[in-house]
């Protein structure tokens, strides 16, 4: 791989993320060996979370996965095989998990995150994977950049390649709706449903050729989008047709937590957070949610056990009060 290569490549997620032009992480040496024990690692780049039983389970930078007990007061470092950026974890129960990033590589546990194996790895194939999902302890979908989809049916521990569409683009984000309904958010207005379980893929019409990096399903029907320069859109039906949801942002969406039925919690980057309470249909700035004044990017929220928030981003993970 070429210098050139390396820097598009490693870059590209962060650049995704909080817009940095430099790349910082590296390729290569830099991702070689465990994951170093860091006591900053709790305010590094963290762009990824899981509920795993009553502990929580983060991802991010130089391999760092984090775990916390007590609703993100503190936090303990697992011991990780891989020194790669980490761009998403699923949980599937309180014990077995997965997480995924760049060099193509999947991590398993057994042990709720405390400690990992590498599953899959292939750095020469310069693709890094970006999401991952499982519907039980067996069958599970790994997404990434160029097209890249992996699937498995023995738990994560062997997994093959698949094509769902003839175009390699991003595939951003991997996201459930029930009734065996799935949904793929992409690069360039991309958006793919399965209506059995991952098995087939159906590329649906989009209302923006921006890049998608996000979704949400409150059902097997209605579902949000969320992209580049504030732009969210809205379907009633499976995304056979879409409306626009005004944001009054131009800073890019990476996301939403439904909080509650009526209420969700819109994250982006420059600190972004917005809050509807009419299942998406509109969204506002809260005064009630103090915002980063760093204006730091934000890549996801968790909802916590006892009614609060964890932000997780560019400043690492931090807890704020619940949205009311």
């Amino acid at each position: 791989m070429t210098a050139a290569t390396s820097g598009a490549l490693s870059g590209w997620r962060r650049r995704l993320l909080l817009g940095l032009v430099a790349c910082l992480l590296p390729f290569g040496a830099a991702s070689a060996g465990p994951a170093i024990q860091a006591r900053l690692a709790p305010e590094s780049l963290l762009l990824d979370g899981a509920a795993a039983g009553a502990r929580l389970v983060v991802v991010g930078e130089r391999g760092h996965v984090l775990l916390s007990a007590d609703g993100g007061v503190s936090w303990k470092q697992a011991r990780v095989p891989v020194r790669a950026l980490l761009t998403a974890v699923h949980m599937h129960d309180a014990r077995l998990g997965w997480a995924v990033g760049h060099d193509a590589v999947i991590l398993r546990t057994e042990d709720g995150g405390a400690t990992w194996s590498v599953v899959h790895h292939a750095p020469e194939e310069e693709r890094p994977l970006l999401d991952v999902w499982f519907r039980d302890e067996r069958d599970g979908f790994a997404v990434g950049a160029y097209g890249y989809f992996l699937s498995t049916t023995d738990g994560g521990r062997t997994w093959k390649p698949r094509t769902i569409d003839k175009d390699d683009f991003h595939l951003n984000a991997i996201v459930p709706a029930g009734a065996g309904r799935l949904f793929i958010a992409g690069e360039a207005g991309a958006i793919y449903r399965s209506d059995d379980g991952g098995d087939t893929w159906r590329k649906l019409s989009s209302p923006y050729t921006g890049s998608w990096f996000s979704a949400l399903a409150l059902d097997a029907d209605r579902l949000l989008l969320f992209g580049l320069r504030g732009t969210m859109f809205r379907s009633e039906d499976g995304g056979e047709s879409w409306t626009r949801v005004p944001t009054r942002t131009k800073a890019t969406l990476t996301g939403a937590l439904r909080v509650e039925p009526g209420l969700m919690l819109v994250t982006g980057l420059e600190g972004t957070l917005l809050v509807s309470r009419d299942g998406g249909r509109s969204v506002s700035v809260d005064a009630a949610l103090k915002p980063l004044t760093s204006r730091q990017g934000i890549s996801t929220a968790l909802a916590l056990t006892d009614g609060g928030l964890l932000l997780l981003g560019e400043f690492g993970a931090r807890r704020l009060p619940r949205a009311e």
